[in-house]
């Protein structure tokens, strides 16, 4: 091979190297990244969503763990990778140095070797920010770029020797062949072989020990698995000799209800408390950015306009716009470069002024720019689209919070939820920014990388490339350590917001207490807290725009440096000069912009983090494969040794057996804690028994369909909740299709029709925030009415006239009986007064039944009723007797007064009459 052709050979492998080297690390980064974020998908046992909240365990595979080098290991890496872009330090101070040192002979080694330089600088700089930045590290991305980095290396060094060694002309500006001749190698020549040598070597040394570590770390894990697997087997042996040792093990496995499993003491294995399941997130999710991204894959379906072929039309039609924006951000410059070099071209001759080109220009600003015409169409059409999403996403929330079972709602915050659900937004907010903003904006700096190379040359391209990269990086890792700040403020404004919601929703208990300072007081402090938050955020704020705009100014520094000298020594027109800057300050726009949109962008997916968590919610009671609807009832019950504990550490229901026959009522008496309330809980299908069956008309209800069981249930609660609406819309909502005289008619039968139409608006009155505005008696006959309207053929009653008084009590007893007659009544009671005419009474105790009978048979029995009764007996004489001796009190105070007033009635007439 000649020299010249050496020379060709040496330039396109300077010039071509570093972009190599940069798309090759970008593709491997990122397919790593997705193939490790699907083994821990799919592997993990223990995994963690966004918001760092650990998943429920989906397997029992091995949880998958990256394969991590040990600290002294990774701090050799970054030695070694810190080295080699010091070699490229060293060939620029080498080139730099010559260039001072053979001034007088113009020597200039040319554009490829400063492409060379600068740009594989930066690409292995940006290797050595991403084996700090990342972990584990290094990556399989390091390997392969520092293997074919080997290769290229290599030919490089081999070329330049060929051509050093050989007889040559030392290169000049302008021309590489035009210096003086040289018939060996040279000192500065020497110098850069060995440095090019030195990086060949360091190379080697990383790929040898990347591999031979790697290798390492896989023999571990392969002993491991060994000893696992070893460990593993042992326990199972040991398990299954335990359980078949133990006759008396239910077999279950599941720990939850008080019996032994698996252990001979017959005691219950002792259980880690269960995690929160609504935590707020504190801290930035442990988790690559391609599976926190992969996490909100779950909104997709309601963001996509399937539904529409219209709106699918539109978004096909902004995308489009979209692409006609990006054209015309190139177009724009290009225009004032036109005009400029028109206008200094005509200069001292007969002078035209460029009519067509600034009409041209003028048409091109109106379309562009966020306030152009195309970005107004754009987000014009996009509204429906927006709104598509908005809708289905929040609805989809909305019904997916109503389906989760009794045991999430039971735990919940009702701020922190309805906090989440007014997230949907967020969603979308996250949505249009990525795809109007952020998007195009990388698309910009694409195609300015690749107008400044065509139009102008690699230097402006390398710059604009290097800088924009140092913003976004700069911008980046800024915002990640603004995260936790940001993270703190939206807890403090989450937390702000439920004090202020918990404080309303539980109006009267603050009225009761006189605790109007202490919420005022607590509200405040919520108010600091966020404050506080917010002041670090704005200050951060700050420091990252003046960081941002340092590197952009450094990059057009260097730019406008490099084209005024070209225009200075006439290789460029003044118009290219006026086209860098009109480009530049067009790209500085949505530069400045991305710490807005990365910011914004970062807080829609902290606050869709609480929607993100609240669909990852699932319900713990779901109709089974095989579930079929009830369409008949005759309302016969069953519970055959039917278990459940809420707490695995204290069973509910222990055992529990009876049979209600259909149309007979069976009243449920006990202690508190006895299992009544589970009773009903469990045959609503609010819970799932853990072992037994609840059976009705002969059907196990876990084979039937919920919502086919729930219709021919009616329930009357102790503690009644009301919608804030009209007592005609609460009494209709049992059955929207019962017309005003059923209304009226289960009105009478509950007693209370006459007590509405004494109300000033009658059937229209509102009954206020869960129904406060009445009293607790008549929201228990409203209730009672409701259950009729429904007019099921299961009624449980959960201490339903509790809150009446005992005339009310007579009229609802007979409503009661009436409604009874041909269905089945399961009812609690603490007044056993009200259930003597039961067909059968059950005592709960401990979860089981301790006594079963009617009135008559339990008294008889003389045991625990029979005890509950004699306490409620004097319970009762002694509220008569003291109910009678306040009467006579009054009574007689009444009479003491009466008799004083005539006395001095008298005296008075007797002085008028002196």
């Amino acid at each position: 091979m000649d020299s010249h052709a050496a020379l060709e050979l040496l330039d396109y492998l300077r010039t071509g190297y570093p972009i190599l080297l940069l798309i090759l690390f970008v593709v491997t980064f990122i397919l790593n990244t997705v193939v490790t974020a699907r083994k821990a998908r799919n592997n993990d046992s223990q995994r963690f969503g966004p918001g760092g909240r650990l998943l429920p365990q989906r397997s029992r595979s091995v949880p998958y763990k990256p394969r991590e080098f040990s600290k002294n290991v990774k701090r050799l890496f970054t030695i070694l990778s810190a080295l080699i872009p010091l070699t490229f330090v060293a060939d620029a101070t080498i080139y730099i140095l010559h260039v001072m040192a053979a001034r007088s002979e113009n020597w200039w080694r040319g554009q490829p070797a400063v492409i060379y330089i600068v740009g594989s600088f930066f690409v292995y700089a940006v290797l050595l920010m991403a084996l700090l930045d990342t972990s584990p590290s290094p990556t399989i991305a390091q390997f392969v770029c520092w293997s074919v980095a080997i290769p290229v290396e290599l030919v490089i060094l081999s070329t330049s020797l060929s051509v050093y060694t050989s007889v040559h002309h030392e290169p000049v500006v302008g021309n590489p062949e035009g210096g003086k001749l040289r018939k060996g190698i040279t000192f500065w020549e020497t110098l850069e072989v060995g440095s090019n040598s030195l990086r060949v070597l360091i190379l080697f040394a990383l790929v040898v020990l990347y591999a031979c570590q790697t290798m390492s770390l896989k023999s571990h894990e392969k002993q491991n698995q060994r000893a696992n697997g070893a460990t593993e087997a042992t326990g199972l042996l040991d398990s299954s000799r335990t359980e078949n040792g133990n006759g008396n093990g239910h077999g279950n496995g599941n720990g939850t209800n008080g019996h032994t499993y698996g252990s001979t003491n017959g005691t219950a294995r002792p259980q880690a408390p269960k995690p929160d399941p609504w935590v707020r997130p504190t801290t930035v999710p442990s988790t690559s950015w391609w599976e926190y991204l992969a996490g909100y894959s779950l909104f997709f379906p309601y963001l996509w306009p399937s539904k529409s072929r219209r709106l699918q039309i539109v978004v096909t039609v902004c995308f489009v716009l979209l692409v006609c924006q990006r054209a015309v951000n190139v177009l724009v410059p290009h225009q004032v470069q036109i005009i400029t070099e028109s206008l200094t071209e005509n200069e001292g001759k007969d002078f035209q002024v460029p009519w067509t080109q600034i009409c041209l220009y003028v048409v091109y600003r109106w379309l562009q720019g966020n306030q152009g015409l195309l970005s107004s169409l754009r987000s014009s059409l996009w509204i429906p689209v927006s709104q598509y999403s908005y809708m289905e996403l929040s609805t989809a929330a909305f019904e997916h919070v109503h389906g989760l079972s009794l045991d999430f709602h039971l735990g919940k915050k009702t701020g922190e939820v309805l906090s989440a659900l007014s997230k949907g937004s967020s969603i979308n907010t996250f949505l249009e920014q990525v795809t109007f903003q952020v998007v195009p904006m990388l698309i910009d700096l694409v195609i300015a990388f690749v107008y400044f190379l065509i139009e102008f040359d690699a230097y402006y391209a390398l710059a604009v490339g290097i800088s924009t990269f140092g913003y976004l990086y700069v911008t980046i890792r800024m915002a990640q350590w603004r995260a936790e700040i940001r993270r703190q403020m939206v807890n403090a404004s989450r937390q702000e917001d439920a004090v202020k919601n918990d404080s309303m929703v539980s109006y009267e208990t603050v009225k009761y207490f006189n605790a109007e300072q202490y919420e005022f007081n607590r509200y405040r402090g919520a108010v600091g807290d966020f404050q506080k938050a917010e002041y670090h955020v704005l200050f951060s704020l700050t420091l990252l725009n003046t960081c941002q705009n340092t590197v952009f100014m450094m990059g057009l520094l260097v730019m406008c440096f490099i084209c005024a000298y070209q225009v200075s020594t006439g290789q460029r027109p003044v118009g290219k000069f006026v086209a860098l800057l009109t480009y530049m300050v067009q790209l500085q726009g949505p530069l400045n912009f991305f710490g807005t949109f990365y910011r914004s962008i970062q807080s829609a997916l902290i606050n869709a983090e609480r929607l993100l968590e609240l669909f990852r919610e699932q319900p713990t009671v779901l109709d089974n494969t095989r579930a079929t609807p009830l369409a008949l009832c005759k309302g016969d019950i069953k519970f055959e040794d039917v278990e459940f504990a809420y707490d695995a550490r204290k069973p509910a229901l222990n055992g529990l057996t009876f049979h209600c026959h259909p149309g007979t009522t069976t009243a449920l008496v006990g202690e508190s804690g006895g299992g009544k309330s589970t009773v009903f809980r469990l045959l609503f299908r609010f819970y799932n028994s853990e072992n037994g069956r609840i059976r009705i008309d002969g059907h196990d209800v876990q084979d039937i369909t919920i919502d086919s069981l729930r219709k021919h249930i009616g329930v009357v609660p102790q503690d009644t909740v009301l919608f804030n609406e009209t007592l005609m819309y609460n009494l209709k909502y049992a059955n929207q299709d019962a017309s005003d005289e059923d209304v009226y008619e289960a009105c009478r039968a509950a007693s209370i029709h006459d007590k509405i139409l004494a109300f000033p608006d009658g059937y229209n009155t509102k009954v206020g925030e869960r129904g406060l505005r009445l009293s607790g008696g008549e929201k228990q006959r409203v209730a009672i009415a409701r259950t009729i309207i429904k007019n099921p053929r299961v009624i449980l009653l959960d201490e339903a006239t509790a809150a009446l008084d005992t005339d009310t009590e007579e009229h609802i007893q007979r409503a009661l009986s009436t409604l009874s007659r041909g269905r089945t009544m399961l009812v609690i009671a603490h007044r056993l007064s009200t259930i003597t005419t039961a067909d059968r009474i059950l005592v709960l105790s401990e979860g089981q039944v301790a006594e079963s009978g009617t009135h008559e048979e339990l008294l008889a029995m003389k045991g625990r009723y029979a005890s509950m009764w004699r306490k409620q007996i004097r319970a009762q004489k002694a509220a008569a007797e003291a109910q009678s001796l306040a009467e006579r009190i009054r009574t007689a105070t009444t009479s003491d007064d009466s008799s004083s007033q005539s006395d001095e009635d008298r005296k008075i007439g007797a002085r008028r009459t002196n």
